[in-house]
């Protein structure tokens, strides 16, 4: 999946959308690339680095656009000119076109762990089950069309993060189950497939603490000046940008508050931290597009075209 999900993607390596430790927020059309392996490398192993690193900037991304058209045309349908048209990435390949690639959580490296009983085995075949859903859910929400526009993006983002929920869904409360049932030497023994990576990452502090990871968005100022050059807005389509801005600077302080992956350390516990922050990161998502969508709709054409210039300029 991430040759795939890369292929064709140049200068993603650089760019300002880019997350710390090399993740990547968007690539080409499609936000949050890993986002499964995100959830259950946090939930199992403890390491949060991916799924941590999204926030604010996602947002902010959404709305001044990681990708000019000229990337984008990598993605869109190639109409057969009887030639071999350029192979990159196509949209249904970005999230694994070969299911074979969905995969649900570690269960054999879990069994071998906490060597579970014969009842315990069905909650684990259970949860298992439930992680290959989860996943398959999360590669349907793969983007089958690319959003050129502001309003766009941030559709894809909000239905990305409700694939994301709904997958939670499914596997929270198998989770639960599973990790209920076990003894107290058993749930430690869990609890110890995260203890390694904990300490590695404490020992080298790459990339910082993950509270500072996803709580402390730098460098992204709101671009007014560029935005009035640009648009010259009305006294209506002020008003509109005003609330929007508003609207953001609300969402960018409510992700940093709920900024709190510190100190959870079973696998229960993390997932439930996962759950809440996706329901902060979505009511954020939906907040701003409202606004964006009111601001946007006052525009002209015209209007239009200059605020979508910002983002591609910005990426150069």
């Amino acid at each position: 999946m991430t040759a795939a999900a890369l292929a064709g993607w140049g200068g993603a390596s650089s760019g300002w959308w880019q997350h710390a430790g090399g993740g990547y927020g968007w690539v080409g059309p499609l936000f949050w690339p890993f986002a499964y392996n995100d959830l259950y490398d946090y939930t199992i192993w403890g390491d949060g680095l991916g799924f941590w690193g999204y926030g604010y900037p996602d947002i902010y991304a959404g709305m001044f656009g990681p990708y000019g058209y000229d990337r984008l045309s990598a993605y869109l349908p190639q109409r057969p000119q009887g030639r071999r048209q350029a192979r990159s990435a196509p949209l249904d390949q970005l999230c694994g076109s070969d299911r074979r690639e969905i995969t649900g959580l570690p269960i054999d490296q879990i069994a071998a762990a906490v060597q579970p009983t014969e009842a315990q085995g069905a909650s684990l075949d259970a949860l298992g089950n439930a992680s290959i859903q989860a996943a398959a859910i999360i590669r349907a929400s793969c983007p089958t069309q690319v959003a050129a526009t502001a309003p766009g993006r941030l559709a894809a983002m909000q239905q990305r993060i409700e694939a994301m929920e709904k997958a939670v869904e499914l596997v929270q409360p198998a989770l639960d189950t599973f990790y209920g049932a076990l003894t107290d030497e058993q749930k430690a023994r869990f609890n110890a497939l995260a203890e390694d990576q904990r300490r590695a990452a404490a020992s080298n502090n790459a990339g910082g603490s993950l509270v500072q990871n996803c709580g402390a968005p730098g460098g992204l100022d709101w671009p007014a000046a560029e935005i009035d050059a640009r648009l010259h807005p009305s006294e209506t389509q002020r008003a509109a940008l005003q609330v929007l801005q508003d609207t953001s600077a609300r969402v960018k302080d409510a992700l940093k508050a709920a900024c709190q992956p510190g100190d959870v350390m079973t696998p229960p516990a993390r997932m439930a931290a996962v759950r809440k922050r996706l329901d902060v990161m979505l009511d954020g998502v939906k907040s701003v597009r409202a606004a964006l969508e009111d601001f946007y709709a006052n525009l002209t054409d015209e209007q239009k075209a200059q605020f979508e210039a910002i983002g591609p300029r910005r990426t150069s």
